[in-house]
């Protein structure tokens, strides 16, 4: 980072910063959204409740705007956003946000990488809904991390967290522990540290190959 935007960062903590603490939430799904968020340190969960059930909806990191429908005036918000460690953004209001887009191509071009990327993963979401397997879907995912890690074959390594994959795959924690064991005793993956290596990617793909044709017939 430069020094001068070093210092447009430090200006702008210093006005709009806000800092929250593990598990404390930023927001809360149906409060009226007054701001757009900045994720600068830490992580952050995205969830809905659906049938009194809470969802991983996105696994945010630093660099991610959320918390966009503040754009649009009077809106409620449709997801809740809770720290996943202590946590620093950038809370700024329409206006402010407005006139940092047009200061800021840096911050236009994310927005607009953030959209692509939101698009991208409701994409993959409802291609996640169409297979009813919740291994095949696990493996879905992993196969597409691999992809945007720019390896197609050979080895990857990911890093992903189980909370992660659940947003991803549209299936609960507890799902996706049991499916990333069964992959893991089938030598598919290995878990070092917080990485899922992956020795062979054509195994995994043919793993989910044949998992799809033993869905189709099932009917």
């Amino acid at each position: 980072m430069s020094e001068s935007a070093a210092g447009d960062r430090d200006r702008l903590l210093e006005h709009f910063g806000r800092r929250y603490a593990n598990g404390e939430f930023l927001f809360r799904e149906g409060d009226t959204s007054r701001e757009v968020f900045m994720l600068q340190e830490g992580r952050v969960r995205v969830l809905k409740r659906v049938r009194n059930v809470e969802r991983s909806l996105q696994i945010l990191k630093p660099g991610d705007l959320f918390g966009e429908g503040a754009l649009l005036p009077s809106t409620p918000r449709t997801a809740s956003a809770v720290a996943l460690s202590d946590v620093l953004v950038l809370a700024l209001d329409p206006d402010t946000f407005g006139q940092l887009l047009q200061g800021s191509s840096q911050v236009a071009l994310r927005l607009v990488q953030q959209l692509v990327r939101r698009l991208r993963d409701a994409e993959e979401q409802v291609e996640n809904m169409l297979i009813r397997d919740p291994l095949s879907r696990v493996v879905n995912v992993l196969l597409r991390l691999a992809a945007e890690s720019g390896r197609s074959a050979g080895a990857a390594n990911i890093t992903v967290s189980p909370l992660e994959l659940s947003a991803r795959s549209g299936l609960d924690v507890d799902t996706v522990k049991r499916s990333v064991i069964s992959l893991r005793e089938g030598q598919y993956i290995r878990i070092v540290d917080e990485r899922v290596a992956i020795d062979d990617l054509d195994a995994l793909r043919r793993l989910f190959s044949l998992l799809g044709m033993k869905e189709q017939l099932r009917g």
